[in-house]
């Protein structure tokens, strides 16, 4: 008997380019990424598909970054929207409880000290964190220099695009 995640990945093997790329796009919106991804099916199985993800996700340029980041909301905000993204996002971000006026607040000073400092939004893989653990990584970052900066947000990235991946092939 095939399990559900066998026949997902084996519907992404066989589906057209097209349908290929619109599953990936709400992991990472960055066609070079989405290019390589689709180009090297089929895989064998999930683990070589996602070594494939994390392959092709590294390095990023500075306009792959910039260009993916812009479709990130900031940390403690609601995603907009019924995209495929949007609603990754929303429970990536789960860990941030609304009630919290304290860490909401804390967080948009943080969000808006950091797109001051390095004129983008901030980027941390929110699942699996709680708010008090991406404020706490917020106000380290802060200290970074854009140089040492680049290379945590392109993990980030790297980890959010992934996970992403992983989810979309197990749901």
């Amino acid at each position: 008997m095939r399990t559900r995640q066998a026949m997902l990945l084996e519907q992404f093997n066989a589906a057209p380019a097209a349908e290929a790329h619109e599953l990936l796009k709400p992991c990472l919106d960055v066609p070079r990424w989405i290019e390589e991804i689709t180009a090297a099916r089929p895989f064998a199985s999930l683990d070589d598909l996602l070594s494939a993800a994390r392959r092709a996700a590294d390095p990023f340029t500075s306009e792959e970054l910039e260009g993916a980041l812009a479709h990130h909301p900031r940390i403690g905000e609601r995603a907009a929207g019924a995209s495929a993204e949007a609603s990754m996002s929303r429970s990536e971000q789960s860990g941030v409880d609304a009630r919290d006026a304290a860490t909401i607040a804390a967080l948009a000073e943080g969000n808006k000290a950091y797109e001051e400092k390095f004129g983008r939004v901030f980027l941390i893989r929110a699942a699996g964190r709680s708010a008090e653990e991406m404020l706490s990584a917020l106000q380290e970052r802060l200290g970074h220099t854009p140089e040492e900066e680049e290379p945590v947000v392109a993990e980030q990235l790297r980890e959010i695009a992934v996970l992403r991946l992983e989810r979309s092939m197990n749901s």
